[in-house]
């Protein structure tokens, strides 16, 4: 009888520890347990640590609750001003109710993915090639409404959403290359331009100065001069300024106002113009004179005169 009793205690005590092992269920620390029984959601979402089901009867769902990053594939779209690119972008969510993820969506991963997808092309096609490329926050924000609203009823929150990167044709990527370049040029002819409006406005001050002070234009040649010898040339060439003739002609002293002959003298006759200097190799001028006839006496005639 003993023995009986031995073997059926042992026989409990050995269902007893199957029925553990087969209920025993551990639940981790960034996990949930969502339990079913017999297919219809049993009682509050199980916290982590340990836990028991009943085995064959319940069905236990673990629910990752950290934060998915997932990269959402390129996508080939048509911008609103008519351009063709491919954008890529990520997507950062977590599950914030373990129950409505399980119960009302199939697979909250594949559903947050296609949603991804499809409001991404939506973006591209309502938004400007400069809007992708310069206001990416703005565009990364309205990506992340556009998949929140639907994504909460998924017990599904949305975190941040990024633009990864913008694919253009090559065309249109020499297109803006080329358009950049003209436009980099065009500022350096503005500030070109404004710089010599600048430079002939102080020249029109400095060329005022000069004139009211003719020696002033003077030592600024002198001071041209010293700055182009101190490079140690062997030859300076230096142009003229006519300026300085002026001011030479100027500096010479003036002569009186011309006086009126008295009576008995003559004015003097004005100095004839020199004659202009002949080349070295041209000789006087030739001088022609008219042939002079010689004298005849009286009787001479000719043979034709009368008698």
């Amino acid at each position: 009888m003993l023995q009986e009793l031995l073997i059926a205690g042992v026989a409990v005590g050995s269902a007893g520890l199957v029925y553990v092992g087969a209920a025993a269920r551990v639940i981790k620390q960034y996990e949930r347990g969502v339990v079913l029984r017999l297919g219809r959601l049993r009682g509050e979402v199980r916290a982590p640590g340990f836990t028991m089901v009943v085995p064959g009867v319940d069905k236990l769902r673990k629910v990752n609750m950290q934060i998915v990053t997932m990269p959402v594939p390129a996508q080939d779209g048509i911008t609103r001003d008519n351009v063709t690119v491919r954008v890529d972008a990520v997507i950062y969510f977590k599950v914030i109710d373990a129950a409505d993820a399980v119960i009302q969506v199939e697979d909250y991963r594949f559903a947050v993915s296609q949603m991804a997808q499809t409001s991404l092309r939506s973006i591209i096609g309502k938004s400007d090639l400069d809007d992708l490329l310069s206001n990416r926050e703005k565009l990364n924000q309205g990506l992340e409404l556009m998949i929140d609203s639907p994504a909460m009823g998924w017990g599904v929150q949305i975190d941040r959403v990024e633009i990864k990167d913008v694919s253009l044709p090559e065309t249109m990527k020499r297109s803006m290359a080329r358009q950049a370049e003209a436009d980099r040029e065009r500022r350096a002819r503005i500030i070109n331009a404004d710089a010599e409006l600048q430079a002939s406005k102080k020249l029109a001050e400095a060329a005022g100065v000069m004139s009211e002070q003719p020696a002033a234009l003077q030592l600024r040649l002198l001071q041209t001069v010293v700055a182009v010898a101190a490079e140690k040339n062997s030859t300076l060439v230096l142009p003229f300024p006519v300026e300085l003739l002026r001011f030479l002609e100027r500096a010479q002293p003036q002569q009186g106002p011309a006086q009126e002959p008295t009576q008995g003298q003559t004015r003097p006759e004005p100095a004839q113009p020199r004659a202009a200097a002949l080349p070295a190799d041209v000789g006087p001028a030739p001088v022609f004179r008219a042939p002079e006839t010689e004298a005849l006496p009286p009787g001479d005639a000719g043979p034709g005169a009368a008698g």
